[in-house]
């Protein structure tokens, strides 16, 4: 039954969340419509074919075995003895016993492991392997704390906006030496005073790009000597101040799109950073698929070599009893240097098998079977040879939608504009705002001067003030916008060729899933006729008294090697059109969608050692076990 294929897009071709704003072009002036049409024209114009031919298609093949013209009878008796689906015991029978009936099986073909002891062998399905590489996955984990610590860096952008509260205080002691009065020849005399200030406010940048500051200042002073020996009343005497002052640039660094750039900046770091673990995840649970398909090679493989010597070791044991007849040593020998190379080829089968358990163990990256482990992973899941049905409409346009990559690019496109907004504010001159306003009090204690400073008693002191400055030529301010407007532009051209890359990726994995599944049909025919070639020959050696001259038998040899390698290019097709379709998903962005993974990134303070990064949710039985004792 054809499979569809996931499609998260329906409507509209694009949206652009992040789309620039109050931008110009860096060589020459063009509206912020212009811009937001050349970036959509980049999707439209990849889809402009795709889009006459919209509607779903369900993939077909040839199934070559008809030509063949073999009996049905013996066509039966191939499927039986001949197909390499009939070897792996697993698929014949369900739950439990297939399991155990497919570890003893692999156990049977597996020699030592490097510590010298029978292999103890897990079986493992397809979806608990993704289960477990999502929950413990190294690489993940680590990738998994850049959004929290990106989130960190929004907070402290945002941080500069929030009231500052300080505290200055000084004790300060002076003795002032003074000449005396002339007239009266009077010596020297010695100025002296003692003063504490304290100093205790609230300050706060604005998100106008402004600053405005409230500060209370109380002044203790004793004077101890004076030129002319007469002190102040009252001595010592306190003072209470009131302040506020207000600066806001009103040309260069005015407004809040240049106050909040390192917010939004921040933000859209933030953003980035989820993009790129939802790219990790994506690219981990592909590479876990195409590892378990790999491991379903080496295993079917393995059995496939397994099936060859046994057959050859018949055809060894007929040349050696020929030895009376017409065998001379060297037929023998050569036989003999079959069977051994077959052998060879077992031992390389399990060293396979053995690297592609280590493989998935390190991706899965399961406490109870580390990679230092001898335990060998076994699959039970079989490849799918079903058509799906798609439609590069849809592909394309659910993977411009989906891929983090071009959610990155849009990203980079923002963060471009917001530079850009704040270098063109930059070649504006320096003109500033200054306003403050004092309100005093005064007395012989602190209490005396908060009374009067509550009176209003010595409202008299402000502050009005506009601060001019002009770099003259201003070659910073025009080079770092031309920089920023140049930046600008190359982000429009980089989403371009992110958004031509995608198209890529999906056109290739969808032609690689088509290819191969007509490759199966392919392979499988020439399996059959391979072991139809075979099986004639073994009924003609069972006839005949010819069928077991050595010529004969080593054709039998030749014929064995020919069913091998058409066994072995039809389980590789089978492999390369599963690895085929878990990369199309990758190239469309829906993999989560497939493997139903919920991506929940968690904040700062969720996150601790030894939690999900992601809520996974997933179903199926096929947990990994021992069932060995």
């Amino acid at each position: 039954m054809p499979t569809t294929l996931l499609r998260v897009a329906a409507g509209s071709l694009l949206t652009l969340p992040f789309v620039v704003s109050g931008c110009s072009s860096p060589l020459a002036e063009s509206s912020v419509e212009e811009l937001r049409r050349t970036v959509l024209d980049a999707a439209q114009r990849e889809l402009a074919d795709a889009s006459t031919a919209a509607e779903e298609r369900t993939m077909t093949r040839q199934e070559g075995a008809s030509e063949l013209e073999i009996k049905p009878e013996h066509l039966d008796e191939i499927e039986r003895s001949y197909n390499p689906s009939r070897y792996f015991l697993a698929e014949e029978s369900d739950g439990a016993t297939a399991r155990q009936r497919v570890i003893d099986q692999v156990r049977d073909l597996l020699g030592e492991d490097l510590l010298g002891r029978t292999p103890r062998v897990l079986a493992i399905g397809l979806r608990s392997s993704v289960d477990l590489a999502v929950r413990n996955n190294l690489p993940l984990q680590e990738a998994r704390f850049e959004p929290a610590i990106s989130e960190t860096q929004v907070v402290a952008a945002e941080a500069v906006f929030d009231w500052a509260f300080f505290n200055d205080i000084a004790w300060r002691d002076t003795d002032i030496p003074q000449p005396g009065p002339g007239f009266l020849g009077l010596p020297a005399v010695v100025s002296a005073d003692q003063t504490i200030t304290n100093v205790t406010g609230l300050r706060r940048n604005l998100t106008t790009g402004g600053t405005l500051e409230v500060s209370q200042e109380l002044i203790y002073a004793d004077q101890r000597a004076t030129a002319f020996g007469v002190l102040g009343n009252p001595n010592p005497a306190s003072q209470v101040n009131y302040s506020v002052e207000f600066n806001q640039p009103l040309l260069r660094n005015f407004g809040s799109d240049v106050a909040l750039a390192d917010v939004r900046l921040a933000r859209n770091a933030e953003r980035n950073s989820i993009a790129t673990l939802k790219g990790t995840l994506i690219d981990t649970v592909t590479e876990v698929e195409q590892a378990y398909w790999q491991l379903v090679l080496a295993h079917r493989r393995l059995v496939i070599a397994s099936k060859l010597l046994d057959r050859g070791t018949v055809v060894h044991e007929d040349i050696s009893a020929r030895r009376v007849f017409d065998a001379v040593q060297a037929q023998i020998a050569d036989a003999q240097s079959t069977v051994e190379t077959r052998r060879g080829d077992i031992l390389r089968a399990q060293r396979d098998l053995r690297r592609a358990s280590d493989r998935l163990k390190s991706l899965i990256n399961d406490p109870a079977v580390p990679v230092g482990s001898e335990r060998l992973l076994i699959p039970i899941d079989a490849p799918l040879d079903e058509p799906i049905t798609y439609s590069l409409l849809d592909s394309v346009q659910t993977a411009v939608q989906s891929r983090p990559e071009v959610d990155t690019a849009i990203l980079s496109l923002d963060d471009a504009s917001i530079r850009e907004t704040v270098a063109r504010n930059g070649r504006l001159p320096t003109l500033d705002l200054r306003a403050s306003a004092t309100m005093r009090g005064f007395g012989e204690d602190f209490g005396d001067g908060f009374d009067t400073a509550a009176d209003g008693e010595f409202l008299d002191d402000f502050l009005l003030g506009l601060l001019f400055e002009q770099p003259l030529g201003n070659r910073a301010g025009e080079a770092a916008f031309r920089r920023r407007r140049l930046e600008r532009l190359q982000g429009v051209v980089r989403y371009q060729r992110v958004v031509q890359d995608v198209v890529l990726d999906v056109k290739n994995a969808l032609d690689d899933v088509v290819t191969n599944y007509k490759l199966i049909a392919q392979a499988r025919t020439a399996r059959i006729a391979a072991a139809e070639a075979l099986r004639t020959l073994l009924v003609e050696k069972e006839l005949t008294d010819a069928g077991y001259s050595v010529e004969r038998l080593d054709l039998e040899f030749t014929q064995q090697d020919a069913l091998a390698q058409a066994e072995r290019a039809e389980v590789q097709a089978l492999i390369d059109y599963n690895t085929s379709i878990a990369e199309l998903y990758r190239a469309m962005g829906t993999t989560l969608e497939r493997n139903r993974i919920n991506f929940v990134v968690p904040d700062a303070n969720q996150l601790a050692p030894g939690e999900s990064a992601l809520d996974y949710n997933i179903g199926g039985d096929d947990a990994l076990e021992d069932p060995a004792p």
